[in-house]
């Protein structure tokens, strides 16, 4: 499809981006889908992991008129006035114009776009099938599993560290072979059990908590975190690559580096 001489409207981009990551099926903790009309056609697009300030203001120096994200806003349970650092954003979204679209378990969950596809992919997972889709797991199936070739602990946390650029927190014996892996990105350490119960080498996640050390030593099966922004900046990648091939309109991704 070719983008229309004029831009292209949020709500056309929000329609085939609902459809394409079947967002409606989903019970998500924010609002997936178009958070902010910013009122102008779009005819530039960047893409990255959180609507953020830094992001905003990249998106501006870009001339910009939209941001897709992994991390919108108004969460669940937090307050709902418009506020400190939460009106700043708005604030600078409206003044230069920037639609703020943003998709959280949708983007977990796509099978080829989404960021367990993607980390995956990454580090050369290769994801066992059920019915020739993805095997999923655990609450709203958004653990996957996959395996590599037979490697230590130690060499393959060495290479999750060169392909994230992040040093992981690793928790097992360095000396463990691991072949088959599950992997959740972003805060799923509390899904822990649910890899164990799948009799994994290994879970990926990119939070750790207290107990997954426990949890880990007990088991046997290795745990690591590898990042949340980290394990989260390759499903908003491959999405903006998504839209700049069906829209023919140009799209950047911008890392805005976090460390947790």
């Amino acid at each position: 499809m070719t983008m229309p001489t004029n831009g292209l409207s949020p709500q056309t981009l929000e329609r085939w981006l609902n459809q394409l990551l079947d967002s409606a099926t989903f019970q998500d903790y924010a609002p997936n889908g178009l958070q902010l009309d910013g009122g102008k056609p779009i005819q530039r697009l960047i893409t990255g992991v959180t609507a953020s300030k830094a992001l905003l203001n990249e998106a501006i120096k870009r001339d910009a008129n939209a941001i897709v994200v992994h991390h919108g806003w108004f969460w669940k349970n937090e307050s709902p006035c418009i506020v400190g650092p939460k009106r700043d954003r708005i604030a600078l979204a409206l003044e230069h114009g920037i639609s703020v679209l943003g998709y959280h378990l949708p983007l977990d969950a796509h099978p080829k776009l989404g960021n367990n596809a993607q980390l995956g992919k990454l580090l050369g997972l290769h994801p066992e099938l059920n019915n020739n889709e993805p095997y999923r797991f655990g609450p709203s199936q958004l653990i996957w599993s996959g395996t590599c070739t037979p490697i230590s602990l130690q060499d393959f946390s060495q290479n999750l560290q060169a392909k994230l650029k992040r040093q992981p927190l690793v928790l097992g014996d360095l000396n463990k072979t691991i072949q088959r892996v599950a992997w959740c990105t972003g805060g799923a350490q509390g899904m822990m059990q649910y890899a164990i119960d799948e009799n994994v080498d290994l879970y990926i996640t990119g939070e750790a908590s207290e107990q997954n050390t426990h949890m880990a030593r007990e088991s046997g099966t290795a745990f690591i975190a590898a990042g949340h922004h980290a394990t989260e900046r390759y499903g908003p990648k491959a999405l903006g690559e998504a839209i700049a091939k069906q829209f023919d309109l140009p799209v950047e991704f911008i890392d805005i580096d976090n460390p947790v």
